[in-house]
């Protein structure tokens, strides 16, 4: 067996020219070029994709090669999967010539071999170099184009991957800065197999879903804690970038954006045990991506007021002047080519690279003196309940029953609001759901009241703009109107909020 260690990126077919002069800067030790023909088998029910096993037959000139490659971890589009391989006399699988270890439990593989048939095939030209980095690390860099297909459906192949043969982890990291310091390449999650599983169940992409609670066993390390909560924020990240680039959904980029808060929250709430010079860059980088993205906000609220011809602004005798100003401003905001630049610049490369690397080599160590390693090494539960109380309580003084709290009030406090919220999914699963539902949920509610606050700002900078007085004054009751229920019910929000129990000790 073998454990392939690997980055994938996506990139245009001239990308090549810009590969092909890296390369040559390169110290190579080989170099190759061939035409790969893959099928991929399964059960009809799909029995290996079910347990995240994928089945290949590969022909390389007169050579078939079967491979086996089992259920492994994917963060920011570094790839480690276990892989078995074994030689075969033609095209047709023969799945006894992999270990009993390497198939689940109770696999019942004399079933399964009589079952399985063609499912997609991937047919590429690889252009392959090894590749002798400074540390003495060697990188085996393959560049393939052509196409995945699944029937009569099919989708083009450009990629670029690079897989370490022998050597540190960090000269993957350390080639792939090289490569991408033009930009045009996109970490990749999704794997030509995957892709091909998509295509032959005719699957249209996955949907934009909410962040989750980060997963954690009850015995879980405070450092364990922070390396599941970064990995979990990466996948989210990773998981709604390829939503995006699939279908352009708004919802993909905040759910992006959300990503990226609990990362940065994670570091906060970790920050008592872990210097902020270990997080610096990071944290500066992450800061640039959110106020790259701090337009979504207002492209949330135009969408709203916009959707069905201004329906939601049929009350405003200046619906129609009103709907056009916001089609305006809205034309003003990055378009999706923006956004596709942006997730192919080098920055953004080089951010999701040092955040995968930072967590991959727990970048954090070699700051750490023995008293942060020991109180890293215990109890998650324990830190979480000094951390959440400490957080609440904080958040119980700005939000106390004895303030007045009007719309900038509110919204002064929706950063800090957000922060507990998302830091207190960092640690969720260690306390009762019921529980932790019922404190959280006021507040959730809260955050929505702030979130609804700040969708009426573009009609509230628009409305001095028109001339006759009796629009404007119709505007502005019809503002305070909608202002004035929303503070109202987050005003009773807080009050439940504030005397619900913790759900921590």
């Amino acid at each position: 067996m073998e454990t392939e260690i690997e980055l994938k990126f996506f990139v245009s077919a001239d990308f090549s020219s810009h590969l092909l002069r890296k390369i040559a800067q390169a110290k190579i030790l080989q170099q190759s070029s061939k035409r790969l023909g893959n099928i991929y088998f399964d059960t009809p029910e799909q029995i290996l994709r079910q347990h995240d096993i994928g089945l290949r037959v590969r022909r390389i000139d007169d050579v078939y090669i079967q491979t086996l490659k089992t259920a492994g971890r994917v963060v920011a589009g570094l790839h480690q999967r276990p892989e078995y391989n074994a030689e075969l006399n033609g095209s047709q699988p023969d799945l006894s010539l992999h270990p009993a270890d390497a198939w689940p439990e109770h696999f019942d593989i004399a079933s399964i071999s009589s079952q399985i048939a063609p499912l997609f095939s991937t047919d590429f030209e690889r252009q392959q170099w090894l590749i002798a980095m400074p540390d003495g690390s060697q990188i085996e860099l393959a560049f393939d184009q052509g196409e995945v297909r699944a029937g009569e459906r099919s989708e083009p192949i450009c990629e670029v991957e690079l897989e370490l043969k022998s050597g540190q982890t960090d000269a993957l990291f350390t080639l792939a800065r090289d490569l991408c310091d033009e930009g045009g390449m996109r970490l990749g999650n999704l794997s030509k197999a995957a892709r091909g599983y998509r295509l032959a169940a005719d699957y249209p992409g996955d949907n934009v879903h909410p962040l989750s609670e980060v997963m954690l066993p009850g015995d879980a390390s405070a450092e364990h804690a922070l390396m599941v909560s970064l990995e979990s924020a990466l996948a989210h990240w990773h998981d709604h970038e390829q939503i995006y680039v699939e279908r352009q959904p708004l919802e993909a980029l905040i759910e992006i954006r959300h990503a990226i808060s609990l990362i940065r929250q994670a570091l906060v709430v970790f920050g008592t045990m872990i210097p902020r010079r270990a997080s610096a860059q990071l944290r500066q980088e992450l800061k640039w991506l959110e106020g790259e993205l701090d337009w979504l906000e207002e492209a949330g609220a135009l969408d709203r007021w916009l959707a069905e011809k201004g329906h939601a602004l049929k009350k405003l005798n200046a619906r129609k002047p009103l709907v056009k100003m916001l089609k305006a401003q809205h034309e003003d905001l990055p378009d999706n080519e923006a956004v596709l630049r942006l997730f192919n610049s080098s920055r953004y490369c080089n951010l999701l690279l040092n955040l995968s690397n930072w967590l991959l080599s727990r970048g954090w160590q070699p700051f750490l003196d023995e008293k942060a390693r020991d109180k890293l090494a215990a109890s998650a539960k324990s830190f979480a309940d000094i951390s959440l109380a400490k957080a609440w309580e904080e958040l119980g003084e700005a939000f106390s029953e004895k303030r007045h709290l009007n719309r900038a009030d509110y919204l002064d406090q929706q950063p800090r609001l957000l922060r507990n919220l998302v830091g207190g999914l960092c640690f969720a699963s260690l306390y009762d759901a019921e529980r932790r539902e019922a404190f959280r949920s006021p507040w959730l509610d809260i955050l929505q009241g702030m979130e609804d606050l700040k969708q009426l700002e573009p009609i509230r900078a628009l409305q001095p703009e028109f001339d006759d007085e009796d629009d404007r004054k119709q505007i502005d009751k019809w503002l305070h109107r909608k202002e004035d229920s929303l503070l109202h019910a987050m005003d009773q929000s807080r009050q439940i909020g504030l005397t619900q129990q913790p759900y921590w000790p």
